[in-house]
Parts: C-alpha cells; sequence; structure tokens
C-alpha cells in the first residue's frame, strides 16, 4: 500500500437489539462523524438517530444481503481513500448473522484497517439469561426451514457437549423446539427468550419437552433465541474402521505407520495394539 495515500478505516458498530437506551456514547460519536454510514436498513438507522437525538452528516449508504456483492467494492474505495465508513445493521453486532463479513474479508484482504464500536448481542444476552452453562458455547445462526435438513442438523449436534445459541423466527418456533425434543431428547435443558430488553421480553425455562408443548399452545411472538443445554452424555466411541481410514490417510501422506497409530490412538482413547492389528488386518484383506 502506498504510505503517502490516505487510508480511513471500517467500523463495526453493535446497535441496541431492543432497548435505545443501550446504545453506547461511542456509537452516538461514531454516527456523528462518520463518513460513511453503510446501514443494514436506512430506515431503521434513521429512526434509531432520531431516538438517540443525532445527526448524521455523512453520506448514508444501504448494505444488505441483496446488495453487499455489488457494494463492497465501493466502500472498499471509501476507506482506501481515507473515509471513516461505519457499518450498522438492524440490531446487534454486523457479522453475526447479519451483513457484514464480505465487508471485513475485503478489508483484511486489503490490508485497511477495521475496528469495533462494541454493543448489545442477542447471542450473549440469551446465552446470559438462559440459566445454563456459558463457559461453552456455540452459535448456530438460524435452523434449517426444511423439516429434513432441520433434523439433519440437530441429529449431527446432539453429542455436543456446548451449549448451543440458534436464532429462530416466532411461526417457526414450536416446530424448531419439537424437532430439537426428537434429536436431543426431550429431557434437555433450554430457554427461549424473546423480545429481549424489549418491553414484553420474556425467558421461558424447562426440558425441551415442556417448551415444545408451551410453543404449540402458545402465540409466539417477536424476535427469538433458543438457548440449549449441551450434550452431558459421554460421546460414543468412533468405529474401528473410521480409525483405521484415518491412520490410512496418515500414511499416505508420509507418516510411518506405528507414528500414525500412536496419534490417531491417543486421540481417540483407544489402545495402540488394537488399533495398529486392525490396520493390518484391513491392509490384508485389500
Amino acid at each position: 500500500m502506498d504510505a503517502d495515500r490516505p487510508t480511513g478505516r471500517l467500523v463495526l458498530a453493535g446497535t441496541p437489539i431492543g432497548n435505545v437506551g443501550d446504545a453506547t456514547s461511542r456509537l452516538v460519536a461514531l454516527l456523528e462523524t462518520a463518513d460513511v454510514v453503510a446501514a443494514e436498513d436506512t430506515r431503521r438507522l434513521h429512526r434509531l438517530a432520531s431516538a438517540l437525538e443525532v445527526t448524521v452528516a455523512g453520506r448514508i449508504l444501504s448494505y444488505h444481503e441483496h446488495n453487499e456483492v455489488a457494494r463492497t467494492p465501493e466502500l472498499l474505495d471509501a476507506v482506501r481513500t481515507g473515509a471513516t465508513v461505519a457499518l450498522v445493521t438492524d440490531a446487534g453486532m454486523p457479522s453475526v448473522s447479519d451483513p457484514g463479513y464480505r465487508l471485513v474479508r475485503g478489508c483484511v484482504d486489503a490490508g485497511l484497517p477495521v475496528t469495533v464500536v462494541p454493543g448489545p448481542s442477542a447471542v450473549l444476552t440469551a446465552l446470559a439469561v438462559s440459566g445454563l452453562p456459558c463457559d461453552r458455547f456455540a452459535f448456530e445462526g438460524f435452523a434449517p426451514r426444511r423439516p429434513g435438513e432441520r433434523t439433519r442438523t440437530f441429529t449431527a449436534l446432539a453429542g455436543d457437549a456446548r451449549t448451543l445459541v440458534f436464532f429462530e423466527s416466532p411461526h417457526r418456533t414450536a416446530a424448531t423446539l419439537a424437532a430439537m425434543a426428537g434429536a436431543f431428547g426431550g429431557d434437555r435443558r433450554a430457554a427461549v427468550c424473546r423480545e429481549l430488553t424489549k418491553t414484553y421480553e420474556e425467558v421461558v425455562r424447562g426440558t425441551l419437552d415442556e417448551l415444545a408443548a408451551w410453543a404449540d399452545g402458545t402465540e409466539v411472538r417477536g424476535e427469538v433465541c433458543l438457548v440449549v443445554e449441551g450434550s452431558t452424555r459421554p460421546p460414543e466411541p468412533p468405529a474401528t474402521a473410521d480409525l483405521v481410514a484415518r491412520v490410512q490417510e496418515l500414511t499416505a501422506g508420509g507418516e510411518r505407520l506405528k507414528d500414525a497409530v500412536r496419534v490417531v490412538a491417543g486421540k481417540h482413547d483407544v489402545p495402540n495394539r488394537e488399533l495398529y492389528e486392525a490396520v493390518l488386518a484391513q491392509r490384508k484383506a485389500t
């Protein structure tokens, strides 16, 4: 990059997820001073600015899932030529189930500065209020809409020991909870967190069976986060054939057989000799 050319920065700005009082003073200052404000919904940006009594002096551009491919080069050029570009979404942190990743990746690849004005996060808010373990968790975004895909996704996650956080639309909440109960087990603890930080905030806690029954008899409204306890069952040991295949992959890449066996056996807590003999037997059979 030419040292004589001015370089701006991209600022990812967290916005309130419900209660406008959660806006930070840094967000207010950014909206007042940024050269460009890229917003997922410009109408929501204007409402937020009005509520905060802020005048957005910079140029306002829309930046959403339908135009981010076309608009990203324009925003990169703005940063490259010295502009401070603020990126805001409808609520929460850009890039977390919202537009932003493509623009951040573009700045990183171009060596352009990226920074953050932290703010509220629906994921962390739901996790904290759920009453479930927070030491290890995974955010899984929105569950698939199609029943078959949804079932496959939950089946693959059934053994995950981490607390899982999902976004969900209100009209699919009951079906999603029922699918979770089927895949994870109806006795798995969970929480339905809706309208977080808003006037009608509600957190319903119970087992997945209980929550599925609750949602089936309730008109769920508002923005929903589902938090599900991780699996407490010990993971099932991998099949011997899978371990043998992994050893074969390592040896095909140049690893000595004994070293490959030791690595795979150690990772999966199986006896070295047992795995070694299984590999030899498989080789003889082929």
